[in-house]
């Protein structure tokens, strides 16, 4: 049975080869009782303009479950999918922070989070880190595997559910990062992991940073570090974290980061404040 459901975009995944599917981005979101699920495939590049959505839009469209993946929160896009509204960051990030960190749940503790996946079956979730340690890389193949390659410029010359004929005539598959990145992080019990980051907006940072740098990629690396750590670290950062297929049950920690949120630090009022004498002899207002 198709269910038509409406989800807010939180996560979209560089895109990845698939022998199956070609080009597809994993995505990602909450409905509006605060519960996850997961797109895939999506072939988001060769989705019509009207279609093609962004990070916090509201979507709507048939969904059934993915037979191929067991994790409760995957399904398949079985029909158009429909641009609703946009959730801005208006008044202090207000809706957002309604709608991620207090309807969906925060987790702060890995343990916690490595049982939700190993015993419920858990794969898509928030995370606050105690502390961000670090933001690193490292070299991986700076192509896309040939064989994959060649599959998915062949299933792209064919029409399927989400096609335009326009697109055929430009379409070119996405350039490979060349660099896997990752977050070394502690929890709130002080236990540390390094976790990839796999979002799509790190690889797009990363390649106009190249192209901003001529090609200087240690300058490009530089800047991308500058944002995801220097910059980010002075937010109230939180994670979104997702499971990938193979390693679901089978890793010690099956987790990756899928999308980074950093939430500005809220704004208090203070409330309790009290009048002291200043030094004339009037009086100023002092914070307890």
């Amino acid at each position: 049975m198709t269910d038509r459901e409406r989800i807010l975009v939180t996560v979209k995944t560089y895109p990845e080869l698939s022998s199956k599917y070609g080009e597809t981005v994993c995505t990602a979101g909450i409905r509006e009782d605060g519960t996850w699920v997961r797109l895939y495939p999506v072939p988001f590049r060769r989705l019509g303009e009207g279609e093609q959505y962004k990070l916090y839009d509201w979507i709507e469209c048939p969904l059934i479950k993915h037979s191929a993946d067991p994790r409760p929160e995957s399904h398949r896009p079985t029909g158009e999918i429909e641009w609703i509204s946009h959730v801005g960051t208006s008044d202090d990030w207000r809706e957002r922070r309604e709608l991620l960190l207090r309807r969906a749940r925060v987790y702060r503790r890995l343990d916690e989070l490595i049982r939700a996946a190993q015993d419920d079956g858990v794969s898509l979730a928030i995370f606050k880190p105690a502390r961000v340690i670090d933001f690193g890389w490292e070299m991986a193949d700076r192509e896309w595997d040939p064989a994959r390659l060649e599959a998915a410029r062949a299933i792209v010359s064919q029409r399927d559910l989400f096609d335009e004929e326009s697109w055929h005539r430009t379409f070119q598959v996405v350039d490979k990062v060349p660099y896997n990145f990752h977050y070394r992080i502690e929890d709130a019990d002080g236990k540390r992991s390094r976790m990839r980051v796999l979002e799509w907006q790190l690889g797009a940072l990363y390649r106009n940073c190249v192209r901003l740098t001529n090609g200087d990629e240690a300058e490009a690396l530089a800047k991308v570090r500058q944002k995801y750590f220097d910059q980010f670290r002075e937010s109230d950062l939180h994670l979104f974290l997702g499971t990938t297929l193979a390693w679901h049950k089978r890793a010690p920690n099956p987790w990756t980061i899928v999308g980074v949120l950093p939430v500005p630090h809220e704004r208090q009022t203070n409330l309790f404040a009290t009048q002291a004498p200043d030094a004339t002899g009037g009086h100023r207002t002092e914070a307890e």
